[in-house]
């Protein structure tokens, strides 16, 4: 399916962004490290969308403006519970040790590039998502950096979300800054930030470190204590300053 062309629409996807102002939520919820580790039940909203309330209302109105403006937000991860979370890291766990004989310190290196330690991943918030411009035809893993990139089938979409995102209160996560360690960069991972910025807020004052040595998933067992603490400082902490 080809893009639309949004000369007659393009009115539209203005008004949508002027006429609907995103508004600061007044959140004073408290979130137990239950709910904040994706082990509890949590409401959602939305067919294929699967965000907390006001998240979803939020990408709802994006994905109308950047219809108008000829993109189609595809939802490619949303909500994630920690069982889900759990599956995705034993199975890479499990083929890059004994499917490829890597050592498990390796192999743990190898999954942090990209995947969270179950427990820890934003998607655990019913706030994050994975998103790409469900139009243009793409062979094989759409998540892949250089697909957002010049070039890329996925760069003007890239470009519509770089002035158009934080708008809506979505911004990206894991960003391309030279100075930034922890995950590599992921140009299709927004955060609803009037929701995320006060549950990472509240993550970070429980005891992460113990939490994560108390689980025992597949490889938890060669957790030391100097790779907790560099994946707590680089990976959970270290994203985009706006959503700290």
């Amino acid at each position: 399916m080809q893009r639309r062309s949004f000369i007659k629409k393009a009115g539209i996807g203005s008004l949508a962004m002027t006429t609907f102002p995103l508004t600061t939520i007044q959140n004073d919820q408290e979130y137990s490290i239950v709910e904040l580790t994706g082990k509890a039940t949590i409401d959602l909203y939305g067919e294929g969308i699967n965000l907390r309330k006001e998240a979803h209302d939020a990408f709802v109105l994006m994905k109308k403006a950047a219809y108008s403006a000829g993109f189609d937000i595809k939802m490619i991860s949303s909500y994630r519970d920690f069982y889900r979370q759990e599956a995705i890291w034993e199975r890479k766990y499990i083929s890059y040790t004994e499917e490829k004989g890597m050592l498990p310190i390796d192999a743990i290196a190898k999954i942090i590039e990209y995947s969270t330690i179950p427990g820890t991943s934003r998607h655990h918030w019913g706030t994050d998502i994975d998103i790409i411009d469900g139009y243009p035809k793409v062979n094989g893993d759409v998540l892949v950096p250089e697909k957002f990139e010049e070039g890329g089938p996925f760069e003007p979409f890239k470009k519509w979300l770089d002035q158009n995102a934080e708008k809506f209160g979505f911004y990206l996560v894991y960003t391309d800054d030279y100075f930034r360690k922890g995950f590599k960069y992921e140009p299709w991972h927004y955060s609803y930030a009037p929701l995320s910025k006060l549950m990472l807020t509240q993550f970070r004052k429980k005891n992460i470190f113990r939490m994560i040595q108390n689980e025992t998933f597949e490889g938890a067992e060669h957790f030391t204590t100097s790779f907790l603490k560099n994946y707590i400082h680089n990976n959970i902490l270290d994203i985009n300053p706006d959503l700290l």
